[in-house]
């Protein structure tokens, strides 16, 4: 895993703040667009850790396959404020919400 530097963190969190509204992205995906393929958990940290940063849209960010953060109950309500909603499995459909960059 990459070492996590505060440069690294506003970088990470400079692609969450592109997100645009009504959309979601993966780790994996911003993990892609900084340039470190291989460190999507290093994104989740980061997200995780956020509010030491400042304010940004981390609802916005989903796993592989759509899920929500375990264990952040408002993540769902964000987006849904956004007019994103869920599958009847708890997961946001990508192919309908996901962030093409």
């Amino acid at each position: 895993m990459a070492k996590l530097t505060e440069d690294l963190a506003y970088e990470i969190l400079s692609v969450v703040e592109e997100i645009p509204e009504g959309c979601v992205a993966t780790y994996g995906q911003i993990a892609r667009l900084i340039g470190r393929d291989r460190n999507s958990r290093l994104v989740g940290k980061v997200l995780s850790n956020a509010e030491f940063y400042g304010r940004y849209p981390c609802h916005r960010v989903v796993n592989h396959s759509g899920r929500l953060a375990p264990g952040w109950t408002d993540q769902a309500r964000l987006l849904a404020m956004e007019g994103v909603t869920l599958k009847e499995d708890g997961r946001v459909d990508l192919k309908k919400y996901g962030w093409d960059c």
